[in-house]
């Protein structure tokens, strides 16, 4: 009982240290939001050719509904496929925050962010131009119902910026709180050098795993990649997997927008393997030590 106890007041305080800059995160997003959000989705659907390197620079902008503002505009047949996959793979939903209240270095969330934009413009260009090349266009029949999507959620988007700002603080400080006892007390019966040894001799199934985490339409899988990251739990590779394969809660949004589910399934198979690809390759190179804390 007093190790349990030890573990929950170890749990509690760790969180409770991170909720002032949690909230200031949000608090800055929401701004981002309100004042960006239109003239963003503006810029994306007159994109045009240049529509991966656009999308690849809006989504790294920390702001909560733009990945999913783009599933809509994708689902309308506004943006391509390309467009849409580079928004994806740039989007982070939760690391900002949960980096930036773990008081993790400017430097490192910069050079992540880089990365990220990196790999959504490139494969973005090279997934619009063998589109063009084979003249396979994906069907976008469909118009966008994030409005609908955003009630349903109670997100409380047209609140100002404080209140969603403070909703998602307890929200997400909420679910590191019970995922932070959850890791202390598997660390605590297992050990810690023991759950390092399986991920550090298991890298390609950390990979694997990790962007499967990542494919979970819930702000609960970027935070579980970032938490096990800054943990030093999994490496710069499988953190990579999981965040680029992570567009929040987009992809709910893609498949109820857009028709028929067959290629939605597709972009989302795209998504993994790139993700996957791009952590594996990460994690055999220099880049791993570019991206280390």
């Amino acid at each position: 009982m007093s190790d349990f106890l030890h573990i929950l007041t170890h749990s509690l305080t760790d969180s409770l240290k991170m909720i002032p800059f949690l909230f200031l995160a949000y608090l800055l997003m929401e701004y981002l939001e309100h004042h960006s959000g239109e003239l963003a989705q503006k810029l994306l659907g007159k994109s045009g050719q240049l529509g991966a390197l656009i999308g690849g620079a809006l989504g790294i902008v920390p702001q909560c509904g733009f990945s999913s503002a783009a599933a809509g505009l994708f689902g309308a047949g506004v943006i391509s496929v390309g467009t849409l996959i580079a928004v994806f793979l740039s989007t982070s939903d939760e690391m900002v925050p949960i980096f930036l209240s773990h008081k993790a270095p400017i430097s490192l969330l910069l050079k992540i962010l880089a990365v990220k934009f990196a790999v959504a413009v490139i494969f973005g260009f090279v997934i619009d131009m063998i589109i063009k090349y084979y003249d396979r266009k994906i069907s976008r029949t469909r118009e966008s119902k994030i409005e609908e999507f955003c009630e349903r959620e109670d997100c409380h988007c047209h609140s100002g910026i404080v209140k969603p700002a403070l909703i998602h603080t307890l929200k997400v400080g909420a679910f590191v709180f019970i995922f932070t006892i959850m890791v202390n007390f598997a660390l605590h019966l297992v050990g810690e050098d023991s759950i390092s040894q399986i991920v550090v001799n298991r890298p390609i199934t950390a990979n694997i795993v990790a962007a499967l985490v990542g494919l979970i339409p819930n702000c609960a899988s970027s935070v579980i990649i970032s938490e096990l990251y800054i943990g030093g739990i999994i490496s710069s590779g499988a953190m990579l997997s999981g965040l680029l394969a992570n567009s929040g809660v987009a992809l709910a949004v893609l498949f109820r927008t857009n028709r028929p589910t067959k290629n939605n399934l597709l972009i989302v198979l795209v998504l993994y393997l790139i993700s996957l690809t791009v952590g594996l390759i990460v994690d055999i190179t220099p880049i791993s030590q570019f991206l280390s804390i």
